[in-house]
């Protein structure tokens, strides 16, 4: 079968219009003014009872930070925000029992709570002002809980890391 060759270029013409008009709502500049771009975060405060998770935490938020790169990281006194971090609880709790020993938990979610200031520096007006996070993720005990702990503590503070992240971009709407 024979087609004339002009009459392919109207259905490439109409096909190329509608893909652009599916991608017109989409932007690629972020809703965070320009002189708000630049972000301190001191190292978390731990009320969780979980040692050390603090530092976890607070690495994988600046990790975070840079990775969706709306923010530039800077030192406290160069920064336009600061974002101060509570861990304020840990639990566990079991979800999987051992077969053989129904009282004997093998797997628990763990749950880790943070609350989070965001400030601007240069007025001290708070722009979120003690609001929950929380993240989660499950581990398996194998007759030792605290080795599943340890496991589980670079997902949990990954987790709670974009969760953090998101919380703060989500303060800016998308504007239309």
């Amino acid at each position: 079968m024979k087609t004339k060759r002009g009459s392919s270029m109207p259905i490439i013409m109409a096909l190329s219009l509608l893909s652009g008009a599916g991608c017109s709502s989409y932007r690629m500049r972020s809703p965070v003014p320009e002189e708000l771009r630049t972000i301190a975060v001191p190292v978390f405060e731990n009320a969780s009872g979980f040692p050390e998770i603090d530092a976890l935490v607070t690495q994988e938020v600046l990790r975070e930070f840079q990775r969706e790169g709306t923010f530039k990281l800077a030192r406290l006194d160069a920064a336009s925000l600061k974002l101060l971090g509570k861990l304020e609880s840990s639990d566990n709790e079991p979800i999987n029992f051992d077969r053989n020993f129904s009282s004997r938990a093998s797997e628990y979610r763990h749950t880790l709570t943070a609350r989070i200031t965001l400030v601007e520096r240069g007025s001290g007006k708070l722009l979120i002002d003690d609001l929950p996070v929380k993240a989660n993720t499950t581990f398996l005990a194998r007759g030792d809980m605290l080795t599943g702990l340890q496991d589980a503590q670079p997902r949990i503070a990954r987790d709670l890391a974009r969760a953090i992240t998101d919380a703060v971009l989500a303060y800016w709407p998308e504007s239309k």
